[in-house]
């Protein structure tokens, strides 16, 4: 059996981390860059980009690229129905999903002990 005063512990830590991290993925994620990252840039490397930032000259990469096949997604580039000011949104979704999900492989990974019959 657990102490009252563990179960608090345990309790106020798991509802810190949540906190921490809705913070974390609803506020920060606004200050993310919204410029293309290492990859999306190496792919470009070798064309002449339109005023968009399309490939339309040269031999690189993304001339074959293509959009995803989850491309009209809910959740498509980070953000809720492609809408730019909902990247916040899309991280609280995230971080939600992700800590239901792991916290049903744990609740059902968890070690069952034997009850004590008296």
């Amino acid at each position: 059996m657990t102490s009252p005063t563990r179960d608090r512990r345990a309790t106020g830590f798991f509802a810190g981390f949540l906190l921490v991290a809705l913070l974390i993925a609803g506020g920060l994620s606004y200050l993310a860059s919204g410029d293309p990252d290492g990859l999306d840039t190496v792919t470009l490397t070798g064309c002449e980009l339109s005023a968009d930032g399309e490939p339309v000259a040269g031999t690189c990469i993304a001339q074959n690229a293509g959009d995803h096949a989850l491309a009209d997604s809910p959740f498509a580039d980070y953000a809720v129905g492609g809408g730019e000011g909902t990247v916040g949104l899309a991280g609280i979704v995230g971080v939600v999903v992700t800590l239901i999900v792991a916290g049903g492989i744990f609740w059902l990974l968890r070690s069952r002990r034997p009850t004590d019959e008296q």
